[in-house]
């Protein structure tokens, strides 16, 4: 039994002391908490699991037990009606929890850490129904915690540069300075220059010392964007700096000692880069020390209405409009629902804010919508053909795990992964449902 169930009951008198003390047990968790304050300065309305999923940025398990213990506790109440459970705030009928709750209310809350970064904020915006995303923010606050390299892995205006900033602003170096450099943009001759930075004279047009990026970021985070089009030479002086943490800027002989983090991008294939030898695998395995994918747009299709409804507003809110100013038919929004994105959450936020713009009422229509490469391919072609990597990668973990009895760590041999590269493929691509198929069949020791 939950610690906090049981606060108030009808017919039963309570101690005032052990009422008191269950709602501090109550709301010493963070999220509950948030979830309580957030209900009652709502008490008109009501709302379900996704909604305050995509609110707190939480998996459902965490939601749903939050929700639970303060239904338990007389504070939440669960709305009937159709659809999925709805949950709003219900004033208490014992005294004694209405003053805790009063006393917790004038309170000030207390603003976590992920509330202050405008990262979160951003990437708040970028979550929908579908949970790939609120699983990428657990990865997300689990390399946060240390410094370790990551490579943040996805197609282009998938929100790559959004995630290395909130790694950053949630771990410890959040202080200090994030550095972000476009390695595509970086040819090799402006390489040295930009990165380890120059002393005065080191060549034609340096008039003064210039610190380098490296410098720059020395207690905080380098963030190398497209890493991958990095040339061999570059890939060589980064990793000497990886290994010795001391570099000389150019045209200097003193060695400067950094202490940094670093992140990576790339929407390219860098293990397949690393097999054809244009990216050295010893740097490879320097930058890839834990890996974050992001989804494609097109990969979560059931998010796009929302997100679409959600640029929207932003739109409206940004040029004084009412947050319902405009809207969206739905001819509109099946449109914008079969395009393929190949830009991604960018390009959506784009073609929404055009079609806004162009939209000569209050309701966007379909010829409103002008999409960038709109003679492109439609996915849903492409799709009859090839499947994408992600659902070929999909299909095949799938396929090993049936042929084992979902024994994890057979499977995990036989794709030459690690066990928990496995879990989190089978979390990131929702595998789990489907062990209540196989539920009947032989079970193996995972030992």
């Amino acid at each position: 039994m939950s610690n906090v169930e049981n606060i108030s009951v009808a017919g039963r008198r309570v101690d005032p002391a052990e009422v008191e003390a269950r709602f501090i047990g109550l709301v010493q968790s963070p999220l509950r908490a948030a979830i309580l304050r957030f209900l009652c300065a709502r008490p008109e309305e009501a709302f379900d699991v996704e909604a305050l999923m995509q609110t707190f940025g939480r998996m459902r398990l965490d939601v749903d037990n939050c929700v639970r213990e303060l239904v338990a506790s007389g504070l939440v109440h669960r709305a009937a009606g159709p659809g999925q459970p709805r949950y709003g705030f219900v004033q208490p009928d014992n005294e004694v929890l209405r003053e805790q709750l009063d006393q917790f209310l004038e309170r000030r809350a207390t603003v976590s850490h992920e509330d202050r970064s405008p990262a979160v904020q951003r990437f708040r915006e970028m979550i929908g129904r579908d949970e790939k995303m609120l699983v990428i923010f657990e990865w997300i606050r689990t390399a946060a915690k240390s410094d370790i390299s990551v490579l943040i892995l996805g197609p282009t205006g998938s929100g790559k540069e959004v995630v290395a900033r909130m790694i950053h602003e949630l771990s410890r170096r959040g202080t200090h300075k994030f550095q972000a450099v476009n390695c595509a943009a970086l040819p090799d001759t402006l390489f040295e220059s930009e990165i380890f930075g120059y002393e005065k004279g080191a060549f034609t047009g340096a008039h003064d010392r210039k610190p380098g990026r490296l410098e720059l970021a020395n207690n905080g985070t380098l963030f190398l964007d497209e890493i991958g089009d990095l040339s061999i030479i570059a890939q060589a002086k980064l990793l000497r700096v990886l290994e010795e943490r001391r570099f000389e800027r150019l045209g200097g002989n003193t060695s400067i000692e950094v202490n940094f983090r670093l992140i990576s991008a790339t929407n390219r294939p860098l293990d397949q880069f690393v097999r054809d030898s244009r990216f050295r695998e010893d740097l490879y395995y320097r930058v890839n020390a834990f890996s974050i994918r992001l989804p494609s747009l097109r990969e979560r299709a059931i998010d796009i209405p929302v997100l679409a409804q959600r640029f929207l507003a932003r739109y409206c809110a940004a040029n004084g409009l009412p947050l319902d100013g405009k809207s969206f038919a739905k001819e509109a929004v099946d449109l914008l629902t079969q395009y393929h994105w190949p830009g991604n959450i960018r390009e959506l936020e784009s073609t929404v804010s055009r079609a806004a713009l162009s939209s000569p009422g209050r309701v966007i229509r379909p010829g409103d919508v002008e999409f960038l490469h709109a003679s492109e391919t439609p996915v849903e072609a492409v799709r009859e053909r090839l499947p994408s990597l992600a659902e070929a990668e999909r299909a095949h973990i799938l396929r090993v795990l049936e042929s084992v009895h979902w024994n994890k760590k057979q499977a995990a041999g036989i794709l030459e992964i690690s066990r928990g590269t496995l879990y989190r493929k089978i979390v990131e691509y929702g595998l789990e449902g489907d062990t209540k198929s196989s539920r009947n069949r032989t079970r193996q020791s995972e030992e």
